[in-house]
């Protein structure tokens, strides 16, 4: 599902325009990007969690070179999903 779907699916179902959905969604998505970038994590209640994880500095290779190089610590973000959320997928998504 693509972003222009979910809008189309929201406006459907709550009878708004389009235009203000997506409105709605894109300053929702930059609230959730603007406080990961600010080391906050975002917290939804039965949906999940958007979070900063931070990795760890290591050892990698540029295997086209030969050499060996350091990737430094750095953070990223990740989503967990809730519990009831999890559940819910596992049970009625059918594994192929």
């Amino acid at each position: 599902m693509t972003k222009a779907e979910i809008v189309i699916n929201i406006s459907e179902k709550l009878g708004v325009e389009k235009n203000d959905t997506q409105e709605i969604v894109n300053h929702f998505m930059k609230e959730v990007r603007s406080a990961l970038e600010s080391g906050e994590n975002v917290y939804l209640r039965g949906f999940g969690s958007f979070v900063v994880k931070t990795r760890k500095a290591k050892k990698g290779r540029n295997i086209s070179k030969n050499v060996t190089i350091n990737i430094p610590a750095h953070n990223i973000p990740s989503f967990k999903p809730a519990r009831e959320f999890l559940e819910e997928v596992k049970n009625k998504v059918v594994v192929d």
